[in-house]
Formats: structure tokens, sequence, C-alpha cells
């Protein structure tokens, strides 16, 4: 082992330690991992989870100037974490079990994708990781390599046995932008189950779990939520549906008798207005496509993804495998979006350890 790769093994860590899976291997999850952890190496330590032969070649095509240090599953687990310097970026190897061809999936390597999350999840509940920050995979190969799957939430969630999760995304629309966060109350559903899916039991779910990371991993001391209505007009006072009145109303007045600053319904087609905005620290919207679009297009290449309600802190990019443009060769692809998950994951860790400090 490397002399930058000295052991500390009982030594406090300077500096949080942040894992990130390397996602689907002919996607561009690896380039943008490999060139947001070289970005961001004299800020926080990144630990990259992968393939270490496949990821210093890799990086041998982007920048020969790029320096990786491989480490063993068996040497992490034997003596922790090593004391990574700002020369290298540390990669734990998961070997990939058949070539890469750049955009052709291969569920060869499904297992080993998969491999990757268990690794980085094994490294949080150990200690070894702060927190992890994943590439962006595809379900399908996963899928065809005999493994169900349905996402990074929902894998995350029952390996933490975690009832309920809630998805956030995140991003600055412009430099001097407050941020602007937007949570589901239900995400991969189609629409014509949407409003079934909306109880209140669920809804004080979700807002309690928001209230809470917003205050333990996002600092933010007393959280203001602003929740859309479902239907146009959030309802119409009836005349366009009664989920407001019967259901949403219901949940918001229940969690402000329980502390928390949540305020609506409101209509979502004018609630993301910045005179709004500026006095939320939270949108939650009820159903995807009716708060994302909205961030994404204000945010779009620095959006974050995050995870709330796991007993760990885990964020993500705000697009897919972009296999289309992998294919093409390196240097296309955009790591803004890596480089900003891995920056919310680092803050989050900040503001956790200054909760429990």
């Amino acid at each position: 082992m490397s002399a930058m790769l000295a052991s500390t093994q009982g030594a406090t860590r300077a500096r949080p330690v942040i894992a990130v899976t390397i996602g689907e291997p002919a996607g561009i999850g690896p380039e943008i991992a490999i060139r947001a952890a070289w970005a961001l190496r004299h800020e926080t330590t990144v630990v990259l989870i992968g393939d270490a032969a496949f990821l210093a070649l890799t990086a041998s095509l982007i920048d020969p100037t790029m320096q990786l240090a491989a480490l063993s599953v068996q040497a992490l687990r034997n003596s922790g974490l090593p004391h990574f310097g700002s020369a290298r970026v540390a990669v734990v190897d998961v070997p990939l079990a058949a070539h890469v061809a750049p955009g052709v999936l291969d569920p060869a390597n499904g297992r080993a994708v998969l491999a990757t999350l268990d690794l980085a999840l094994e490294g949080v509940q150990a200690g070894w990781f702060d927190a992890m920050v994943t590439a962006p995979l595809q379900k399908s190969t996963i899928n065809d390599a005999g493994v169900a799957f349905s996402g990074h939430t929902e894998y995350l969630a029952d390996k933490t046995g975690t009832a309920h999760v809630v998805m956030m995304l995140a991003g600055s629309p412009g430099q001097d932008a407050a941020p602007l966060r937007v949570a589901l109350a239900t995400t991969h559903l189609p629409l014509k189950d949407v409003s079934a899916a909306i109880t209140q039991d669920g809804l004080a779910r979700v807002i309690d779990i928001i209230a809470a990371d917003l205050k333990n991993k996002f600092g933010i001391a007393a959280p203001r939520i602003l929740v859309t209505g479902l239907n146009p007009h959030a309802g119409e006072s009836g005349y366009l549906g009664r989920e407001e009145i019967d259901t949403i109303t219901p949940a918001i007045v229940a969690a402000q008798a329980r502390g928390i600053d949540a305020r609506g319904p409101y209509p979502a087609d004018t609630l993301f207005q910045p005179r709004y905005l500026r006095d939320a620290d939270c949108v939650l919207a009820m159903y995807h496509d009716q708060g994302l679009p909205v961030l994404k297009y204000a945010t779009f290449g620095n959006g974050v993804n995050i995870t709330l309600g796991l007993p760990l802190i885990r964020t993500s990019v705000d697009h897919g495998t972009a296999l289309d443009l992998a294919a093409q060769g390196f240097g296309l692809a955009d790591c803004a979006s890596m480089e900003a998950a891995i920056r919310c994951a680092l803050g989050m860790v900040t503001n956790s350890k200054k909760k429990t400090s």
C-alpha cells in the first residue's frame, strides 16, 4: 500500500469521507464520478466505489494527470479506511464481470453494480464513510441480471429497514438565488393512481420526515413547508375536486398542531414564484410531474436528488445514465450535478455533526 494510504485506524478523521458509487458502467456515471472526485479532492475525501482497473483506464483517457489509488474490499474490512491525501482519489475495488463498451448495456455487470451500493451502505454503517452519493444506474441491467430492482431509493429503504422515505430534489436557480427544494408526496405512480395514494396519514408521515431532515441534516431550525393542492386551482373550494378539503388541508392543520410550519394547500400553477418561494424552505408537491418539471427547468445540471427519512445521508444526480452521450466518448458529460450532490452530502454531514455535538 502506498505511503499516501498509511493507516490511521482509531484516529479521528480530519474531514468527512463521501463514498460515490459509479452507477451503470456503460453510462456517464464513471466519468462524472471521477471528474467530480478529482475536482473536489481538496474540499473533502471522496472514495469511488467501482472496478479499480476500469476506473484507472477511464481516468487516463479523461486526463492523464488524474491519479487513482486502489484499495481492496478486504483491506477496508480488515483495517478500516486509510488516510487519503489530496494527490490521489481512492477507489475501493468492486470488479465488473464483463468488459464495458460505452453506451452498451450488459446484464453480466448488473450484480456488480448492485454490489457497489451494498458496499457503500456497509461503509456508511461501519463508519468508514459519512455519506453516500450515487451516480445513475440502469434499472433494466440489474433486473436483466436476475435481481428484482425498482431503484436506489426503494433498495436503500429496504436494506435499512426504513418504512417511509421521501424523495426531494434541490438546486439553485441562479448564482445568488436561494436553494429551491421540492419534495414529493407520491413518486413513480401512474397519474390515475395518485389521488387514492394521497391520505392524511401518508401526508403526515411525509411532512414529519421533511421537517425532521430539514432540521437535522440541513440545519434549518424552523423549516417552512409550502404544500401544493392536487387539483387545478387547489380544488377551487371543491368545485374541481375535494382532495384539498378532505385530505390535504386536514393533514396540514394536524402538522401545524404538532408544531410544524406547514402551509397550504396552494395552487401549483402559481406557487412556484419568487414572492412565494422566498418564504419556503421546501415545497411539497403531490405528484412527480407536478413539482419536478419546475425544479428541473430552474436547476437542471446542478440539481441534487436527496432521499429523506433514511438513517444515513444519500444524495444523487438529477439525471440518468445518458448512454447515447457515453457512446460518443469522453468530455461531453457535465459533472456539475455530481459535484453538487457531493457538496450537498458534505453540507448535510456537517450539519448532522453539529446537531449531535
